[in-house]
């Protein structure tokens, strides 16, 4: 006999045989034993999770005869009956079972439905299972539409796909939707436990651990690299044969790295990756093996205490790791390694990119061991011995508008000074070396007492700041009576008018008016200043060397000619104060503080502005 492999073996056959699905086993045995059945049913999931096989266990259920021949429908199978063993045996009449994927055709589909019109032969329902549904096209889906939504009585729709976004939602509407999800890697692990005790192989739980994180939530996965395993360990599972077979690397390399960019060590982190290199080890399974690792680390850390899971025998080192570590770089850490598969693939050497991608976060981490400590004790209170002195804020009521005065002194700490409002008309006296409040106390007539409370009492720094204090005294600047003084000394351009200007700004607007010239020749016009003009020849400058084309200039010549001006124009480069440009925009810019000075002194304006705290949105204000 051939030998059957573990994932076709143990494939299950009633639903208390399935693991990991609970929320679908438990709404169909509810519909089952109520029998509320649906007419159509639509499984998704992700490959190797069960959608076939709860299909299957479905199917069973409907047609399930008894062991006595008596039964009906049912949430449990007896399996022994002729439709449960037909059905197991792939053999059952009234059981199709379609591959969408190569029966995607509205021919296939409508030779499906044209079975639909006859009653089952032996079973109690007739079932049509699709897979991979999604492969369909369009028109299969349409034909199949009317029947899929009022199907005969004896008939059951059952639908499975990895992808139901190109599921038309016109079939959706038609079906109860289940989602498989993809297992958790403990339960493949008590999974394969199960099957591998009955299969009589002895097996290493770091390895069965090893081979349930790569099967990434499928069963069929996990049992299929099981089986290789089996073949590659001759009978044996080992978590060195297993981490072999699957190019995994060892956390031991893991645990080295995260420790090191913990302490800061680069050349631990450069000499592990080279190991890693020399070993053939995969740098996309270091990073992977990274994120995993560091994502129990914040556990750990957020939680407390030590990992979830007591028995793996690497959570003493997690935790460890977890305390070693501060919690801000284990989230950067964590992201580094997760963006870092990215880069991998498009570095020339993938073990250089791996190199880089740990010494990102050396880049990063703060220098000095005082930073790092500060980072372990962030929820601790600062001792009162290096806290630094904070400045109070003195209010002053003021109601007119504030000169801004800053006192400029030379601290111990080196902050910056404070800044003090004053009220105008009122005067801020400074003494020089003035002592601070507490050491003004009388302490005798004797003089001597005085200096030597001073010298005594006074710490050294504080003299210090007192004698090197000055008083450096900065212009006091009047607030603007209103927002259009300040505009207009903003973007007031730079505009020197002249008679010349004026001639050759109402030239330049005639030929614009007439529509004489365009593009650069406009431009050329316009950012122009006419310096100097006599009867046969004209100077122009302007700024921009661009703008002196020989095209434009000649093109600018010949308009000037059609308008009446028979002269030639000279171009040079240099400093321009009054062009039409600079004319035109001086005129917006005056309108438009025209218009902003009539919105600020309206009374409605100032009153919402004074008594709700109203601000007029920069910008909305545009001239007519």
């Amino acid at each position: 006999m051939s030998y059957l492999v573990l994932a076709r073996k143990y494939r299950p056959r009633n639903f208390t045989e399935m693991v990991g699905q609970d929320h679908v086993v438990q709404a169909l045995t509810n519909a089952l034993t109520t029998q509320r059945l649906h007419h159509a049913y639509l499984f998704t999931g992700t490959r190797g999770v069960g959608k076939t096989t709860v299909s299957r266990i479905l199917a069973k259920s409907l047609n399930c005869q008894g062991v006595d021949g008596t039964g009906g429908i049912t949430a449990t199978p007896c399996g022994v009956c002729q439709a449960c063993s037909d059905i197991d045996s792939g053999r059952f009449v009234d059981y199709t079972e379609l591959d969408a994927a190569s029966n995607r055709g509205v021919d296939e589909v409508q030779a499906l439905l044209e079975q639909a019109v006859y009653k089952p032969v032996q079973g109690r329902f007739k079932v049509f299972m699709i897979d991979e549904v999604h492969m369909l096209t369009n028109t299969a889906f349409n034909a199949m539409l009317k029947t899929l939504e009022e199907p005969p009585e004896y008939l059951k729709f059952v639908l499975a796909t990895t992808d139901p976004q190109k599921v038309p939602v016109t079939v959706l509407s038609r079906c109860l939707q289940f989602n498989l999800r993809p297992m958790a890697p403990e339960t493949i692990r008590e999974h394969l436990a199960k099957v591998l005790a009955v299969e009589q192989v002895s097996s290493e739980v770091q390895a069965l651990r090893l081979l349930a994180r790569a099967a990434r939530g499928s069963m069929r996965d996990a049992l299929s690299l099981t089986d290789q395993a089996i073949a590659f360990g001759s009978g044996q599972l080992q978590e060195a044969t297993v981490r072999q077979m699957l190019g995994s690397v060892d956390r031991s390399y893991v645990f080295r790295l995260i420790e090191a960019l913990a302490l800061g060590d680069g050349k631990t982190v450069v000499e592990t990756s080279e190991v890693l290199r020399l070993n053939g080890l995969s740098a996309a399974s270091t990073l992977e093996e990274m994120s995993t690792v560091l994502q129990r680390m914040a556990v750990v850390q957020v939680v407390g205490g030590a990992s979830d899971d007591d028995s793996d025998p690497e959570a003493a080192e997690t935790s460890r790791l977890a305390d070693l570590m501060p919690v801000d770089e284990t989230q950067l850490l964590y992201s580094i390694c997760l963006h870092g598969r990215a880069d991998l693939g498009l570095a020339p050497d993938e073990y250089a990119a791996l190199t880089m991608v740990l010494l990102r976060l050396l880049a990063f981490k703060p220098r000095g061991p005082s930073d790092s400590a500060e980072k372990k004790t962030l929820n601790r209170a600062a001792g009162p011995a290096h806290a630094r002195p904070t400045s109070v804020p003195i209010p002053i009521p003021a109601t007119s508008p504030v000169a801004s005065v800053k006192a400029l002194a030379v601290q111990p700490w080196e902050d910056a000074p404070p800044e003090l409002v004053v009220p105008p008309g009122q005067v801020l006296h400074v003494r020089d070396n003035a002592p601070p409040p507490p050491y003004e106390e009388d302490h005798g007539d004797n003089p001597g007492d005085d200096e030597n409370f001073e010298s005594n009492t006074v710490p050294a720094p504080v003299k210090q700041a007192q004698a090197a204090t000055k008083v450096v005294a900065i212009p006091v600047r009047i607030q603007a009576e209103s927002r259009s003084d300040v505009t207009a000394q903003q973007t007031a351009p730079t505009l020197v008018r002249s008679e010349e200007g004026d001639f050759w700004y109402a030239t330049v607007q005639q030929l614009i008016n007439t529509d004489a010239i365009h593009a650069m020749v406009r431009e050329l016009a316009l950012q122009s200043q006419l310096v100097a003009r006599d009867t046969d020849q004209w100077i122009l400058r302007v700024e921009r060397e661009s703008l002196n084309q020989t095209g434009s200039r000649d093109r600018l010549n010949a308009a000037l000619q059609n308008a009446g001006f028979g002269v030639k124009l000279v171009v040079e480069i240099g400093r321009v104060t009054d062009c039409p440009a600079r004319r035109n925009t001086a005129a917006s810019a005056e309108k438009q503080l025209a218009a902003e000075k009539i919105i600020f002194d309206d009374p409605f304006v100032q009153a919402m502005m004074r008594d709700f705290g109203a601000k007029i949105v920069p910008g909305s204000i545009k001239p007519l």
